[in-house]
């Protein structure tokens, strides 16, 4: 519960409750602490009992924690019955990627090789140029009236 309190951390905790609560009255406020601790514990316990109770038979081996989304999706994924792990290890991306970039390669070489060297327009090996603008229209080109928009 307390796994992350350090012991400086620890030491300033205990003075400040010697100076707020007192030495004398010190010892009854840890036994009211820890009387409502365990009450809250017992509580708990009692609603996880009367929960797994009511739901069954079915759901004996049902634990809270499974609740917890990374500890269900892990408990899942470690499952044997799926056979994601065999998925998972022939599954290699390095390698569909390479056969992936090998096949568009080998496209555009075929394209610029298809393409005749006597024609005039200026071949970029099936690339568009991002840099270029596009052409402004003309004065006189209208753009298209809508007159349902308006």
């Amino acid at each position: 519960m307390f796994n992350d309190i350090g012991p400086l951390e620890l030491v300033t905790i205990v003075v400040l409750a010697v100076l707020v609560f007192g030495p004398d009255k010190l010892p009854k406020v840890i036994q009211d602490v820890t009387r409502t601790i365990r009450k809250i514990r017992e509580f708990s316990e009692s609603a996880k009992h009367d929960i797994r109770s009511e739901l069954g038979p079915e759901f004996k081996d049902f634990e809270f924690e499974d609740l917890n989304p990374k500890t269900f999706i892990r408990k899942q994924l470690d499952n044997d019955d799926l056979g994601l792990k065999e998925i998972r290890n022939g599954f290699d991306l390095k390698k569909e990627m390479a056969e992936v970039t090998d096949a568009v390669n080998s496209r555009d070489s075929e394209a610029s090789s298809s393409s005749s060297p006597s024609s005039s327009a200026p071949s970029s090996g099936g690339r568009i140029d991002m840099a270029k603008k596009p052409e402004a229209p003309g004065d006189d080109d209208r753009p298209p009236f809508d007159a349902d928009a308006t």
